[in-house]
């Protein structure tokens, strides 16, 4: 299967209300279309997680991760300017989102991916991708496709081809919150 059947395929099941695993800028990812409630209601059941735990989201670009956050603060731009490694955000202020993908402050964590195939999913999708670690809760993320639990295997509607071959070691990515008074607090380093 080529990437582009690979990205269509997955498109198709998520604009359908479905859930894919795919491999992102970080681990490999549980995903459906962030604005969907009842696809996020499905992620939350797949990885046995409480929906009182926000899950984040990935975008393709700074057009895209304004559609779903009122008002970006500049340090958010500074921060996305100069980090080197996949960071995600949590702003105030979300919007055009699945209400159960919100935390109860309003805040929604979101990363503009820069990994080729999950970027070109993000955008021939045109919409944000929920993005929670490929993993039942409490258990260890899955760096690789060979880590993924088979139940979460099972329980998905799709599973992307792309990098099912990679070995190598992945890490989630960094954190930060960003508050309303312009603080900032790392949440994972």
């Amino acid at each position: 299967m080529t990437r582009e059947e690979d990205i269509r395929k997955a498109v198709d099941v998520m604009r359908k209300g479905g859930v894919i695993l795919y491999p992102t800028d970080t681990v490999w990812g549980i995903g459906c279309d962030a604005t969907n409630e009842e696809a996020v209601r499905k992620v939350y059941g797949i990885k046995q997680r409480d929906d009182s735990k926000a899950l984040i989201c990935l975008v393709d670009s700074d057009a895209r991760l304004q559609r779903y956050v009122r008002d970006v603060p500049d340090v958010a731009w500074q921060i996305i300017d100069c980090c080197d490694r996949p960071t995600t955000l949590i702003l105030d202020g979300a919007v055009n989102l699945a209400p159960n993908l919100i935390a109860e402050d309003g805040s929604i964590g979101i990363r503009i991916t820069q990994e080729p195939f999950s970027k070109e999913l993000c955008y021939r999708f045109q919409k944000a991708i929920v993005s929670t670690s490929a993993n039942i809760s409490g258990e260890p993320a899955a760096q690789n496709y060979c880590d993924i639990d088979p139940r979460v295997l099972e329980a998905v509607d799709y599973v992307c081809w792309s990098r099912r071959q990679e070995h190598k070691p992945h890490t989630p990515s960094s954190i930060i919150k960003l508050g309303r008074g312009g603080e900032v607090q790392i949440i994972r380093k």
